[in-house]
This record gives C-alpha cells, structure tokens and sequence, in this order.
C-alpha cells in the first residue's frame, strides 16, 4: 500500500475547502451526478472490487461483499436520488402570535469538507455509505481507508480519482501515523467507524480543532429470545447474523439471552443451523476469514480461557476456505461474565449462550451494560416486545430478525453511549452532514419596534403579554 507523507494531507484538505468557497451550495444536478457516479463506479467494478476484498481478507465469498456491501449501497443511491430535491427544499416554521409579521424557514447548508475514516470489516459499505450522505448534502468528503486492507485501498483510490476529481472526493492511504494525522485534520465534521478503543483517540485528536464527529462504534450486542419465541426460528436468524462476514460486524449478534430450560435447544439449533449454512458437500468459497493474525489470535485466546475456566464449547462442522485465518462457528455455554468473549465485543464467529431465569432478569442484564450497538429482540408479543423497548436502550433495534435495520434507508442508524454518537442513512444522513440554518425575515412591519427605548407604555403592555402563562 501506498503512505502518504504526513505534509500532504493539509494542501489535499485546503485544495477541496477553496474548491468548496467557490461552489458553497451545488445544485440538485451537479448532486445527482455524483452520486450516479458512485453507482457507475460500483456497477462497472463490481467483480474487481469482489477479488480484492477476498484477497485482503485471506478469503470471503463474493455473494457476502455483493449481498452485504455492494447491494446496500445501491440501495441507498435510489432512495437517496429520489428524495434528494425534496429534502433539499427548505422547510417553512411556525412563529408565535407576536411574530406574525415574519416568516421563519430552515435552509440545510453544506458543510463544507468531511472526513471519512473506514474500518476494515466493510471496506466498501462504510466508505461509500458516508459518501452517498455527504455528496448528497453537497459537501466534499476525503476518505482514509483502513491499512489492513491494502489492496482493496489501493483499489479504491484509483477508483475514486477515475470518476471524481482531487476538489470532489480524495482518498488518502497510509497507516497508524497517517490515521493519526487524518483524524487531527480541521475537518468540518469527520466519521469514524471503528473500535470504541480507538473512538476516543480520534475524538481527543478531533477536540484540538472543535471537529464535529459522528462515531459508528461496537458493542456487544445481545440477541434476546422471549419466552413465547420458536426456538428454531431465532437460531435461523440469529446465526445468519452471526456468521455473515464470519461475525466480523460491528452490529453481530455478541451474546445470546435464552430462558434455561431452552439452552440446549438452542445450541442444538444454533450448531444445525451453522452447518446448514455451509455444509461440506458444498465446497469452501460461502464462510470467510477473520482478517489479520491479531484479530485470530485473540478469539483463540479468548475461546481457550472459557475451556480452562470450564465452560461447555459446542463447534459446527462446516466447509472452511483454505485461504486466510479461519475459526469454525463456535458456541460458548454460559461463560464467565469477567472473561474476555463477555467484557469485549467479539468480532468473529464465537457466540456465548447466556440463560436466564426470567425475562425481567434478562432485561436487567441488558440493562448493566454499556448500552449496545444493536439489540435483537424475539417475541411474537406485543405486550413482550413493548416491555423490551421501554426498559433496554440501545443504538438500534431489530425485532424478529438480525442485521436488517441497517439496510433500511429511512431509518437512522447510529450508536449511543459507548457504542457511538451521531445517526446517519438517509434523511437522517443528508441531515448530519449539513448545518440548519435557521432564517426570520421580517415581511411588512418588524415587531421589535415596539420594545425598542425609551420604554413606554407600549413597551411594558408587550412584555406582559409576552409573559403570559
């Protein structure tokens, strides 16, 4: 991978904010064109951005960077082109009744230059995703991709600068130090998705300039089977999100929540389930690999401290790649709550089953943690499902299901707490990535005469109707 020397990443930031000065608002076509453009880019290099993501992962299926990346982003291109003239529009106000005499409107105004820095599990997704939000809103977006992934950043860059020229959408390469000086970089609002480790870093290096940040952290979040739910049908769901991407997804199912009289069922499930997903017979190119020897080393270490610590480890027997770092789907049965697969978020096929007595004391356990990312929620009552919402909090929520409300374009996504801040996608994208401008105009007569000095009559009646109750 190529680095950048430090030096030149102020003349890449200044070159777009001048760009910018001289185009502050652009317009619903110039808009549309880039945004069509991310779409040619993904459209005419969808096999070659597939190859070198599986190289740079050691191996992952081409359906997963197509069904999980490639797709979505799609996705979020026609929602977005069709409501982008409509969010753009500003948006008229209410005035109370002694400002009747002016209108009030909202205007969202670019930004200005945005920073997107790209973890490594989604390098397509949460590179172009942001994008999509920041282009539409009419900013200017430099993008630092993830170092772990060096060919797939290589072949992003020379992406980017064939459809896009260095004033519209740069990308910069290089490693820790060059993340480090990226993030300290007088962005006019930056993103970071990532470790919550690493989140901190880069707020404290974006406080120095009063960056504005949206952080898309981790977590560990829980899945939690009600009562009433059929077993097999969570197991299904559960481990699709689970063992997409080899549970390398910042919104994976960490732990599972399930009454005690059903835990060995769900295990059963569970490990039928993996094997179903990837059977023998069906070859080795659908079950990806965990990227980079730290992130195996690591879910060995922690899989190995819950078999000497006495927990019960259940393993699927699966088709496995060849290539690249691989851990079979792995279920760990009520491990210690201060081992390490309950105190960090996993990041990979390793899934702990947690019983419970009762669904308060679920509930409670959701509760004392840092709040999550993601919360799966299985009941098929509305009673059930209402007393869930109301007493967890958590960044998003799928109820009967895993991963799908972040493929939905009209919802926010974003985390809170410990597991982020900030929600974009959409709307709520477009939004994050402008300023609300907020204009009065005074029309016939500006009422501010009347509690101008000297103070009279008219004055004091004014500002005793202006303190009614």
């Amino acid at each position: 991978m190529f680095d950048m020397a430090i030096e030149t990443l102020q003349p890449v930031l200044e070159r777009q904010r001048q760009s910018f000065q001289h185009d502050m608002y652009p317009s619903l076509s110039l808009r549309l064109d880039r945004l069509n453009r991310i779409g040619r880019l993904l459209k005419e290099n969808r096999q070659a951005l597939c190859d070198v993501v599986s190289r740079d992962f050691g191996h992952r299926s081409q359906h997963e960077t197509v069904q999980l990346e490639i797709a979505p982003l799609m996705g979020a291109l026609r929602h977005t082109r069709s409501h982008l003239r409509k969010w753009m529009q500003p948006e008229r106000r209410g005035r109370s009744i002694e400002f009747l005499q002016l209108a009030n409107w909202v205007q969202y105004q670019p930004l200005g230059v945005i920073g997107i820095m790209v973890p490594w599990n989604y390098p397509l997704l949460l590179a172009l995703g942001p994008l999509i939000d920041i282009l539409a809103a009419g900013n200017r977006a430099i993008i630092k991709p993830s170092e772990l992934l060096p060919e797939t950043s290589a072949l992003l860059s020379k992406l980017i600068e064939r459809y896009f020229t260095p004033e519209e959408v740069a990308v910069v390469q290089g490693g820790v130090e060059i993340a480090s000086a990226f993030s300290a970089l007088s962005f006019d609002h930056l993103i970071f998705t990532g470790s919550t480790a690493v989140g901190r870093k880069v707020m404290a290096s974006a406080a120095a300039n009063l960056t504005p940040l949206t952080l898309e952290l981790g977590g560990k979040s829980p899945a939690l089977i009600a009562p009433d739910y059929p077993i097999a049908d969570a197991a299904r769901d559960i481990a699709f999100g689970k063992l997409m991407n080899a549970g390398q997804t910042c919104i994976a199912p960490d732990y599972v929540l399930v009454e005690k009289s059903k835990l060995g069922d769900l295990a059963s499930a569970l490990i039928s389930q993996a094997e179903a997903f990837y059977p023998r017979q069906a070859g080795q190119e659908q079950y990806s690999s965990l990227v980079g020897a730290r992130a195996h080393e690591r879910l060995v270490k922690g899989i190995e401290e819950c078999r000497t610590r006495g927990a019960k480890l259940i393993t699927a027997d699966i088709a496995m790649p060849t290539q690249g770092r691989v851990i079979a789907p792995t279920l760990v049965i009520d491990p210690p709550a201060d081992c390490l697969l309950m105190e960090e978020e996993i990041f990979g096929p390793v899934l702990p089953l947690i019983p419970y007595e009762d669904f308060d004391s679920a509930l409670k356990f959701v509760r004392e943690r840092p709040r999550p990312l993601a919360l799966y929620i299985f009941t098929g009552n509305r009673q059930t499902e209402k007393k869930a919402l109301t007493n967890t909090i958590s960044g998003n929520v799928t109820i009967n299901g895993t991963l799908l409300h972040i493929a939905q374009n009209d919802l926010p996504f974003g985390g809170i707490g410990p597991s982020g801040m900030g929600a974009y996608h959409g709307h709520e994208g477009f939004k994050r990535f402008s300023h609300a401008r907020g204009i009065a105009k005074v029309r016939l007569f500006n009422p501010a005469r009347l509690a101008m000095p000297p103070y009279g009559r008219m004055a004091k009646w004014l500002a005793r109707f202006m303190m009614r109750g």
